[in-house]
């Protein structure tokens, strides 16, 4: 028998001996030659230790943090395309089960299987209800004709996130933005109300905004477009961006009446990457009936083996995600996601107390709407910034972002701390700590003058 030789020579060598470890690798084009997996393993696993750590950005809405079986289950499905229904029939089920599950949180009548899909996050599915909305309104007035002045708006608060913005310039919709004022960061139902005629295609209310992490009276806005409905003959639906909130409320608020329970709430979107607990990207868009989405925005194609209908924006994207979100879902139950839930609004109410406690702050949202806790420098401190003390609590790794409140309200700048899984009570006392020291040091050593990007004082 012949036995081919193999070198030693690479298994051997100091591992940042080799080529990878001494010369310069293009940053821009193909090196020329392969190497082996575990140098570029290494080379690329080294470049990003120079990333923040992500359990300390506090910044981000998105889970950083799961169990190590969902994980594995996870890398088990990386090469599973969620298109392919046909190749795998048990993804598909899995995703169809998901879809039920939320549908189900949020009280859908019950008719068979839920009207929904999953997407690569809220923005796709923010993008597929706004696409709903506004075909239900060019159905009910019939094609514009070419110089009609019939132009579909939307009423929505200027806090919403940007994608509704996106959705609104890439698909010719007139975005109406209900304005926010100091002390006021959600929308005012009267100001709502006000931009709203016949061409509106839609009212987006949201469940935890992304300034402050508050609830918007979704109520309140629904029983005044139900008013306005009835008195002039017309359909203007509720869409619910719950991306934030639409995994705590079921669980923390179940009193709360925002969801199907309210008739005139037509479609809910929800990030299962923000508190579902499931890393990116994945998230939900469902609608209360077949008749709230329209059929004509639905595809069949029968070149991956059998029909396939499907709505969404990304063919082609892989499994994991919805499995990821399965494990969850199976996992945890209500009660799990319940005692998560409460845990974190209680971590997020410490932070919030603690926060008053270490410096001259003002909380703007103390948290027990979603985990987010939102504060300002109070009006008689004009030596330092927000911006100044976002940018100290990096020194001690900590990612605490600072900015503007939106629109009309933008004389006023805050840091927000988003309250994660993997973010424990010790984790928060020792944010604390730092953040008393941050305020200590500008307190002794005031910065030479104001944020120069900013300008803000507070």
């Amino acid at each position: 028998m012949v036995h081919k030789y193999v070198s030693e020579a690479g298994s051997i060598a100091p591992a940042y001996a080799g080529r990878l470890g001494l010369g310069h690798m293009p940053k821009d084009r193909m090196p020329d030659e392969s190497s082996a997996p575990e140098s570029v393993y290494r080379h690329i696993h080294d470049q990003l230790l120079l990333d923040g750590s992500s359990r300390l950005n506090l910044a981000t809405f998105v889970t950083t943090w799961m169990d190590p079986e969902a994980e594995r289950l996870m890398a088990e499905t990386f090469d599973k395309n969620m298109i392919d229904k046909d190749e795998y029939p048990q993804t598909a089920e899995i995703e169809r089960r998901c879809v039920n599950i939320v549908a189900e949180l949020f009280h859908a009548p019950p008719a068979g299987d839920a009207v929904g899909v999953s997407t690569v996050g809220s923005s796709e599915a923010v993008m597929l209800g706004g696409l709903a909305m506004k075909w239900r309104w060019r159905n009910r007035i019939g094609e514009p004709a070419l110089g009609s002045s019939a132009v579909p708006n939307m009423v929505m608060g200027s806090n919403v996130q940007v994608v509704w913005e996106k959705f609104c310039r890439y698909w010719d919709v007139e975005p109406r933005y209900v304005p926010m004022k100091k002390g006021r960061y959600v929308v005012d139902p009267d100001d709502v109300m006000d931009r709203v005629d016949e061409n509106t295609i839609g009212v987006i209310p949201i469940l935890g905004t992304t300034y402050t992490g508050e609830f918007e009276p979704i109520r309140e806005v629904h029983d005044r477009v139900v008013a306005y409905n009835e008195a002039n003959g017309l359909d203007i639906p509720i869409h619910v961006d719950a991306a934030s909130g639409g995994f705590v409320a079921p669980f923390i608020h179940p009193e709360l009446e925002w969801d199907f329970r309210l008739p005139q709430v037509k479609s809910i979107n929800v990030s299962g990457h923000k508190y579902g607990l499931t890393y990116p990207g994945i998230g939900f868009v469902v609608w209360r009936s077949k008749e709230d989405l329209p059929d004509d925005l639905i595809f069949h194609v029968n070149y991956l083996g059998g029909d396939m209908p499907t709505f969404t924006l990304n063919f082609s994207r892989p499994g994991n995600q919805v499995v990821g979100q399965y494990y969850n879902f199976m996992r945890l139950g209500r009660n799990g996601y319940t005692r998560i839930m409460e845990t974190l609004r209680d971590i997020a109410v410490r932070v919030s107390n603690g926060i008053a406690e270490v410096g001259p702050f003002e909380v703007v949202s103390d948290g027990t709407a979603i985990p987010v806790v939102t504060f300002k420098l109070t009006d008689d401190i004009d030596s330092y910034t927000v911006f100044h003390i976002s940018d100290q609590l990096r020194t001690h790794g900590w990612q605490v972002p600072a900015y503007t409140m939106p629109e009309d309200a933008t004389d006023v700048a805050v840091l927000r701390i988003v309250v994660r899984e993997g973010f424990d009570m010790d984790l928060a006392d020792s944010l604390l700590e730092d953040l008393a020291e941050a305020v200590a040091h500008f307190e002794q050593f005031p910065p030479p003058h104001p944020d120069p990007e900013s300008g803000f004082a507070h």
